[in-house]
């Protein structure tokens, strides 16, 4: 086995048995070698967002695509954090739209992406696009009980 391959390898294990900081650190190790690995990136990317280093995160999460564009679960989380971040005074809610819809694009049965998408157009009180997504969600997942219940929220309080 290479190095890489132990470095990404080590640094996989060890995202997934939730040691952060050890995975980053297996993780340096194998972008050193190969600084073409979407997956390293993407992992070191996950590693971050999970201990709130969200810029380190964003940053990963764009090189992972830009090696691979086919990276679905890149494009949400990238959504995810600009859609979460609660130190950002206005996030880029339309960026995290395209994030959703590239990341549907490629997997149009995502349904934590279809929940995110209807959240995000929610933010923009679009409340017509919100309800797209969550009909699409809910043909996909009927009992989904957040969007129901994100349904109903917008149903009684947004659209008379």
């Amino acid at each position: 086995m290479t190095d890489f391959k132990k470095y990404l390898d080590d640094g996989i294990a060890d995202f997934h048995n939730g040691n952060f900081i050890m995975a980053i650190e297996s993780l340096n190790s194998a972008i050193e070698l190969d600084r073409n690995s979407y997956l390293a990136y993407f992992f070191r990317a996950a590693a971050y967002h999970a201990t709130e280093k969200y810029n380190e995160a964003m940053l990963d999460y764009t090189k992972a695509i830009a090696l691979n564009d086919k990276m679905t679960d890149a494009y949400y989380n990238r959504a995810k954090i600009i859609l979460s971040r609660k130190d950002i005074q206005n996030p880029d809610i339309k960026k995290a739209i395209s994030d959703l819809d590239k990341a549907l694009e490629l997997d149009p049965k995502f349904a934590d992406a279809l929940y995110a998408l209807a959240a995000a157009y929610k933010k923009l009180e679009d409340y017509h696009k919100a309800l797209e997504a969550l009909e699409k969600l809910l043909q996909l997942s009927p009992d989904h009980v957040f969007g129901r219940a994100l349904k109903k929220l917008i149903l009684q309080k947004y659209i008379i």
